[in-house]
């Protein structure tokens, strides 16, 4: 069994200062697999942000041409370990090695940042005035179990990008995948303090990260609850925070759409990851006078998946991450039927077949109400609630009635009509037809889904600041040149 037993501060692996370890259970067959130490401590924390305020000092100052330089290092390390990590990702999360987008996506993504340095502006004039840009300082990374690579790629990134240090808080259920991210970034010769990882409770090191008075800036992705805590604790010292959170993405299947490609890209979408994913389309919106004749297509797209363990090449469906998340999806079966809802796939209990392993049955509802919990409330598994419509004003209405808008998803075939209701929807992100993402657009959701962006030039001025310098315009003497 495999043992964890260091942090990465300052350039250097070393023990927490606290007692404590995690032992990783594989979720497909409830055997641990390894121990990874959890004891980080305030003490740690403070440790890892000095490290990373002293960092800033020299690497805020780097060209343009360093950090792509650097970029491009990190880049050809982590193409060298792909294989390992989707290994890694499948022990961790559950998710079938061969349907792991996120560890060959996180390359492009990687690009898009190192190609913004490139062709970013840092300084612009308005009339008499320079605006530059400058990195905002040091950042606190936390981010989630359900993409563990790609989010805590993604944010620690863009801190490089824009010359910005960090401190990486990763959750506990996927410790190992960001231990190997840090190993990383120390083959590609990633400056001491630049990037430091500390392992610990999220009660003791978020608060501690969100909290700190040297810590300029907070990237969270995670729960609701959770986000608002960190948005509370960030508050304490005024410093500025990207929230991405929950999410209850509506799919609004319009009249005039193909019927069997809304209910097999809905149901694909949303059982991805095993339905942990926050953009997950768990809302099936279909006019009332459509719902028998799509339900034989969400039966058959939930009943097609190949269960099982994600290091086969057969499975298309992997387990929950652990027990407690598959204790609460049948919480949420049992309350769908409580409820009334009516259960035309899936239902309570483990996949048949599987007598261990944390393997949720793929689920659908239909006639629920837009009341029911299983309407309202992130479930984080795969479980389909269906609502029907009568106009597609009411459709809108019913997807906008949510705390939530992260994402939103329409089918139809007229487009013009499709952008209009794409337009209406409350949410950041919105699919028309199973689109793919742009790894350039923004990502960030509307109400409690959260604040800020991430990705693209957007998830880059995340991590800059805005200074004006007045007085010097065209016609200045000594003018100095724009760093662009």
């Amino acid at each position: 069994m495999d043992k964890y037993q260091s942090q990465f501060i300052d350039g250097e692996w070393v023990a927490p200062s606290g007692p404590g370890e995690r032992e990783m259970v594989n979720p497909a067959t409830e055997e641990v697999y390894a121990t990874v130490v959890n004891g980080a401590t305030v003490q740690d924390v403070d440790r890892a942000v000095s490290a990373a305020r002293r960092a800033f000092r020299t690497f805020s100052k780097t060209t343009k041409e360093e950090r792509i330089a650097l970029i491009d290092r990190i880049i050809e390390a982590y193409e060298e370990r792909i294989e390992e990590f989707a290994d890694v990702i499948a022990l961790e999360v559950g998710i079938p090695r061969h349907m792991q987008g996120q560890v060959t996506s996180t390359v492009g993504h990687m690009k898009v940042a190192r190609d913004l340095v490139r062709s970013y502006e840092t300084e612009t004039r308005i009339g008499d005035t320079i605006v530059r840009r400058e990195p905002i300082g040091v950042c606190g990374l936390i981010s989630p179990w359900n993409w563990p690579i790609q989010t805590l790629a993604i944010k620690f990134i863009y801190a490089i990008a824009a010359g910005c240090t960090s401190v990486a808080k990763t959750s506990d259920a996927s410790p190992i995948s960001a231990i190997m991210l840090a190993e990383v970034l120390e083959k590609a010769g990633t400056p001491k303090g630049v990037y430091n990882l500390v392992l610990g409770r999220g009660s003791v090191v978020g608060e501690a990260l969100s909290s700190h008075p040297d810590v300029d800036f907070i990237s969270f992705t995670g729960s609701t609850r959770a986000g608002a805590r960190v948005g509370e604790a960030a508050a304490r010292t005024v410093k500025r925070v990207c929230l991405e959170l929950g999410g209850k993405s509506a799919s609004v299947v319009l009249p005039d759409a193909d019927l069997e490609m809304a209910a097999r890209g809905t149901i694909g979408r949303s059982f991805s990851n095993t339905g942990q994913s926050c953009h997950a389309p768990s809302r099936l919106l279909v006019h009332e006078d459509q719902l028998e004749e799509i339900i034989p297509f969400l039966v058959a797209a939930a009943e097609s998946y190949v269960i099982g363990d994600p290091l086969d090449p057969a499975t298309t469906l992997g387990p929950m991450v652990h027990k407690e998340q598959y204790d609460t999806v049948q919480g949420y079966i049992q309350a769908g039927l409580d409820e009334g809802a009516r259960l035309v796939a899936g239902g309570l209990g483990r996949q048949p077949g599987h007598d261990r392993g944390y393997f949720a049955r793929p689920t659908v509802f239909v006639d629920v109400h837009p009341d029911m919990r299983i309407a309202r409330e992130e479930i984080f598994g795969p479980v389909e609630s269906v609502i029907t419509y009568k106009t597609v004003e009411e459709a809108i209405e019913i997807a906008n009635d949510s705390i939530y808008g992260l994402g939103g998803y329409v089918y139809g075939e007229d487009r013009q009509r499709g952008y209009e209701v794409a337009s209406a929807l409350r949410a950041g992100r919105i699919w028309f037809n199973g689109s793919a993402p742009n790894q350039q657009s923004p990502m960030g959701g509307y109400k409690q889904s959260g604040v800020g962006r991430s990705m693209g030039v957007f998830g880059l001025e995340e991590y800059l600041e805005v200074k004006s310098v007045f007085g010097f315009g065209p016609e200045s003497q000594g003018l100095p040149e724009l760093h662009r």
